[in-house]
């Protein structure tokens, strides 16, 4: 089988997104790619990252797909849980301490940043209106990240949002309680659920 033929079988492996990282990790040569973008069977959406032309350009894929250490969080992960109707006007983001957000800053995103140790708690995959998996929190710790920051954030979203965990089948209490007490927000937790239930 020909590079360009392996690199085509990677390609809708992926859906029709690919990475320069994915290419080489496949012992597939990455001029192939540049051959593909020559004969209009691949467009270049960002430094590395490649989508066939049939495929949407999703941009929570593409923006995880060029910083693998941020995860979705905040509004953002909301949105991704069905907890808001409300679609994101910016991405919001949660990067580990440490980790220098510039870039994310200049390119718009709104950043949270958190202790390492916190960094992973909670965190899940969730799939994007175009059906592609991205990194970001679970309902449990995003509801715990938005009391958190509860003095940034939009009282209606937050009491919204609440009230649609609490009407899922799928909620775990014992989880959200479990993550209020390391996150340090007990006491916030159950004035709130006092208040909206």
């Amino acid at each position: 089988m020909t590079g360009v033929n392996r690199l085509k079988k990677l390609i809708q492996k992926h859906g029709g997104t690919i990475t320069t990282s994915i290419v080489e990790k496949n012992n597939i040569h990455r001029e192939y790619l540049n051959s593909l973008v020559k004969e209009g069977e691949l467009e270049r959406v960002s430094r590395g990252i490649y989508i066939t032309p049939d495929v949407w350009e999703d941009r929570l894929l593409i923006n995880q797909l060029k910083r693998t250490r941020m995860i979705y969080s905040h509004e953002t992960a909301l949105y991704l849980h069905d907890l808001t109707d409300r679609d994101p006007l910016k991405y919001v983001v949660t990067v580990p301490q440490g980790y220098n957000p510039s870039r994310l800053k200049e390119e718009g995103f709104i950043i949270h940043t958190i202790k390492k140790e916190w960094f992973e708690l909670g965190l899940c995959t969730k799939k994007t209106t175009f059906g592609n998996e991205v990194k970001t929190y679970n309902m449990e710790r995003t509801i715990c990240d938005i009391l958190r920051d509860r003095n940034n954030q939009d009282p209606a979203i937050i009491n919204d949002s609440i009230k649609r965990y609490f009407s899922r089948k799928e909620k775990d209490l014992n989880k959200l309680m479990k993550y209020a007490k390391e996150l340090r927000i007990e006491n916030v937790l159950r004035t709130y659920s006092e208040v909206l239930l």
